[in-house]
């Protein structure tokens, strides 16, 4: 990649969004522009080459599209944290439906007999999880937190943050004031937030002991902001609460009567009204009964399990992360469940291929991988038999992939897709599939 060429302004047409969501130019060498819209004539500066497509800067939108809206944070077009705030809601989510179907058409060649229609929450204010950077800037005198900027591996001036839960979105200023007068402020790079239902958690990164100072100081905006600091001086298993002992964090899925807890740095989603309801999408999709026997794979902390054990007669859960197996335990209890069960697997490998679980019978099975998706693991879905399979997935390409793989290898039919809006603002695309064995099979 380079960063060099002369900064000319050049005027060109958007004709669509990347997967980024920044607008599409063409008509010489392709130019991502981030902030320009379907169907506008902008104005643009080119300022990363790289050999396929150009990141350019948006100067001005001579002519707008009518889906064109006032970002609601000022801070819009400098952050990076965000990408589509200058569209509609509306809007946001049809381009996402879009990016869906054609991926799902181009990549996997497949096309659902019906599609789902939208889960949709909160807009604003519901980011319950996010990494902060963090950085004592010098020529100011101060420590930044917040996004990236565009463009730049600065920490952008946030004085607030519309997406982030309260009451993290309105600190961030107060929390650089406090890193600012810490010991170590120039050994803090990143701030870890997690809103739970019952208590905010952010977990500072130090590369350095904080001095008695440093956590009296710590201690003070706790009491002052209703929240609590964990410290995190290397890995995961590195974290250490300033208070012992530390207080649990949880949420609820009231549908299934279930809370469940996790840890400061464990995967959860990070929108807690969407996964309400995706959660309870996906149990009715699944069409459970008092007989069915269901397999999880990439179960994490039992986000689905438990509430489909409700449902069912038999969950198992399989994840590859042992710390994540023993909490889904551990809330299998806590909510006395006692049809899940947990194993441990690393499900992007063979080692799972001799185990015990992998040779039983399942009537249905729920696929919630990481982006990369789960093409390994294809092949189970069919030798155990299974009936109907919901696929969940953070990534359309390699959803679409893996489908294309079910249906025209495997024997399965995709009965139906849809997205669930879980990242509003941004141009992530969570969706989800339902597929059924073929009558042909």
């Amino acid at each position: 990649m380079s960063r060099r060429g002369p900064a000319v302004a050049e005027t060109g047409r958007v004709e669509s969004l990347n997967h980024e969501g920044e607008g599409v130019v063409r008509g010489g060498k392709t130019a991502f522009v981030r902030g320009a819209l379907p169907g506008e004539t902008v104005t643009f500066i080119r300022r990363r080459r790289h050999r396929q497509y150009d990141e350019a800067e948006l100067l001005e939108v001579t002519e707008a599209a009518p889906e064109r809206v006032t970002p609601r944070c000022n801070h819009f077009g400098v952050c990076g944290g965000c990408a589509l705030q200058h569209l509609d809601g509306d809007a946001q989510l049809a381009i996402k439906q879009r990016q869906l179907r054609e991926n799902l058409e181009r990549v996997g060649r497949v096309a659902p007999r019906e599609w789902l229609p939208p889960l949709t929450g909160p807009q604003w204010q519901y980011r319950r999880r996010a990494r902060l950077g963090a950085r004592f800037v010098h020529a100011r005198g101060r420590s930044m937190v917040g996004f990236r900027e565009q463009f730049s591996s600065h920490i952008a001036e946030l004085a607030r943050c519309a997406v982030l839960s309260p009451p993290v979105g309105e600190l961030l200023a107060p929390l650089g004031e406090l890193l600012t007068q810490l010991a170590i402020r120039e050994r803090v790079p990143q701030v870890e937030v997690a809103v739970a239902d019952n208590v905010v958690v952010l977990v500072l990164r130090v590369l350095g002991a904080p001095t008695p100072e440093d956590e009296a100081l710590l201690r003070e905006f706790e009491l002052a902001h209703g929240l609590r600091f964990v410290l995190q001086t290397g890995g995961p298993d590195s974290l250490r609460a300033l208070h012992d002992p530390p207080l649990a964090l949880e949420y609820a899925l009231p549908e299934f009567d279930l809370r469940l807890q996790f840890e400061p740095g464990d995967f959860i989603q990070v929108n807690a009204a969407l996964n309400r309801s995706l959660v309870g999408r996906v149990v009715e999709l699944l069409e459970l009964d008092a007989q069915a026997n269901v397999l999880d794979l990439y179960c994490g902390l039992g986000n689905f399990t438990l509430p489909m054990a409700r449902r069912a007669a038999q969950v198992t859960g399989v994840e590859g992360e042992p710390n994540l197996v023993g909490r889904a335990r551990a809330n299998a209890e806590r909510n006395q469940v006692s049809n899940a069960t947990f194993h441990s697997a690393n499900l992007a490998g063979t080692d799972f291929s001799a185990a015990p679980w992998a040779h039983r019978g399942y009537s249905h099975v729920l696929l919630d991988p990481p982006r990369v998706g789960a093409r390994e693991v294809l092949p189970l879905l069919k030798s155990v038999g299974a009936r109907r399979v919901v696929y969940v997935s953070c990534h359309p390409g390699s959803l679409a992939r893996d489908l294309g793989i079910l249906v025209h290898e495997l024997g399965f039919e995709l009965l139906s897709a849809g997205v669930a809006d879980m990242f509003p603002q941004t141009a992530h695309v969570e969706s989800l599939a339902v597929l059924a064995r073929s009558e042909r099979q």
